[in-house]
């Protein structure tokens, strides 16, 4: 496996900056956001895919440094009920899966979207109960007449340009768990799979582990992110949690650096899980944690993977 991280939290470094850092802390890849919700701080796909000298830009300064490009990112909500919205998001996806084709880059990582409760929403609308009896007639039709159409459409369109979609599962949007993540693969097709990240399973009460043997094959590639939950908030409110995540004092669970929500031991048997399964692609460092600055949270999971990748790949499994 290689240790990558998500250079967005570089945000404020120039690309061939962003680059520099990831190198000196011992990354062997960079995941590069391109348009929706990472930005376009580094690489606008929709404004570089046509400009070969763009591309060979990109293309040099990452192989220049001896790194590789795990995955282009361009995480967005192309089944917004804000037609204009979507259309935004659904542009940068289509750019960002032609850029992956000229970069060579076999992953595009996104949401799955979520609708609204009809064709008349004005924003999405997240389904999380079988009851009243409305909840189930409004999800049927979110997945039949919205997004299992759209994604066998973009299934085609990236067949056609060699590119595989992950999937990242999020509470918010239609795939969110397990069994979403499969649904969406199995009716809408096959190169879809997921973009793994535990700090949105845990605090949804899911055991990553298991997970991963559930899910496979489907995994295309993995970020690491850690969830720390507080038990007296969220045996006071469960894990439904709508508070700012900047109030994490009062939060039910927040995200942290890895290795400060959950100890070595899951983190060892979670890098051998995906080994098990056939895993062999990049962990993507992706920094959220309120509590630590950038810099110091990316060292320090930097670190961390490290020495645990080293392991893994001695032949030191997580039973050893």
């Amino acid at each position: 496996m290689k240790l990558g991280v998500f250079i967005v939290l570089f945000g404020q470094q120039s690309f061939e900056e962003a680059l520099d850092s990831a190198k000196a802390a011992g990354c062997q890849s960079v995941e590069i956001g391109t348009g929706g919700y990472p930005g376009t701080a580094h690489v606008d796909a929709k404004a570089v895919v046509n400009d070969e000298a763009a591309v060979k830009r990109i293309r040099d300064a990452v192989a220049s440094r001896g790194l590789t490009i795990s995955a282009l990112s361009c995480h967005g909500n192309p089944l917004n009920p804000n037609k204009e919205q979507a259309q935004a998001d659904h542009e940068a996806f289509q750019a960002t899966v032609q850029l992956a084709e000229k970069l060579g880059v076999d992953t595009v990582i996104t949401f799955s979207g979520q609708p609204g409760e009809s064709e008349n929403s004005k924003y999405p609308s997240w389904v999380t109960c079988p009851w009243p009896p409305e909840f189930l007639t409004v999800l049927e039709w979110q997945w039949n007449e919205v997004a299992i159409p759209y994604w066998k459409e973009q299934s085609a369109f990236c067949r056609k340009h060699g590119v595989k979609v992950a999937i990242e599962a999020h509470p918010g949007f239609l795939v969110y768990n397990t069994e979403t993540a499969l649904r969406l693969r199995r009716e809408a097709g096959d190169n879809i799979g997921v973009n793994f990240d535990p700090s949105h399973l845990f605090w949804q009460g899911m055991d990553p582990i298991e997970c991963v043997k559930a899910l496979g094959d489907s995994i295309y590639h993995v970020h690491a992110k850690d969830t720390k939950i507080d038990a007296r908030n969220t045996a006071l409110n469960g894990v439904l949690d709508t508070k700012h995540y900047g109030d994490i004092l009062n939060r039910s669970f927040v995200f942290r650096t890895v290795g400060y929500g959950h100890d070595d031991e899951f983190w060892k048997h979670l890098v051998s899980t995906l080994r098990l399964v056939g895993y062999d692609g990049t962990i993507s460092i992706e920094h959220e944690d309120g509590i630590m600055s950038v810099n110091e949270g990316f060292t320090k999971a930097a670190n961390f993977l490290n020495g645990l990748i080293l392991k893994e790949s001695a032949g030191e499994m997580w039973w050893a």
